[in-house]
């Protein structure tokens, strides 16, 4: 099975192809606030570089959130409108799972402005912490390596290699049975208290 890849939830735009379990071909930079301009280009490049059309392509994989509000949707309009018209099938992932990979204690923070950050703990197949939104205060890495958004509470940023994670995160993928119903996964509604 030939899945295309896409990520354009928050500050990467990451295209790939994933051949059962090999990745064929990737390309994935940062990209902050200017996924929907490069994401067409990055596709075609994306074929050009491998032995594949887009025609052979069977299922599509993207992470649905949370993030970006438009980044979220870029890829999302994409992926919808390429299996409705090709009927292929539609996977997602969380996109804190994706960066999170499948390693050992990874504590994922990306910044959601405003002093807060989303949240998502994991250990290999264990979840630590549900996704979630937290203040920066709020935030305890404990024993757990800090991807993303380091800076934020005052440690080092890691861009995670998202093409990998893909790969890697397969088994957490989730195939949407009603894609007119796939709506992003955004998690600003469970911060009102946060207002308070």
């Amino acid at each position: 099975m030939l899945t295309l890849c896409i990520d354009t939830a928050y500050k990467y735009l990451t295209v790939c192809l994933i051949k059962d379990d090999e990745i064929v071909t990737a390309i994935s930079d940062e990209c902050f606030k200017r996924q929907s301009e490069q994401v067409f280009v990055a596709l075609e490049e994306l074929f050009k570089s491998s032995d594949y059309k887009k025609e052979d392509i069977d299922s599509v994989c993207i992470s649905r959130g949370p993030g970006s509000y438009t980044g979220v949707r870029i890829s999302m309009s994409i992926a919808k409108v390429l299996c409705q018209v090709k009927k292929l099938k539609l996977f997602t992932v969380s996109t804190l799972r994706l960066y999170a990979g499948d390693k050992e204690k990874q504590l994922v923070v990306m910044n959601a402005r405003a002093n807060r950050a989303y949240v998502g703990g994991y250990d290999k197949d264990v979840v630590t912490m549900e996704d979630q939104i937290l203040t920066l205060e709020e935030i305890d890495p404990k024993d757990n390596e800090v991807i993303c958004d380091g800076s934020l509470i005052g440690l080092e940023d890691v861009n995670p290699d998202i093409p990998l994670n893909f790969l890697n995160t397969k088994k957490y993928w989730e195939e949407v049975s009603e894609i007119n119903f796939l709506a992003p996964e955004y998690l600003k509604e469970n911060s009102a208290y946060f207002n308070k």
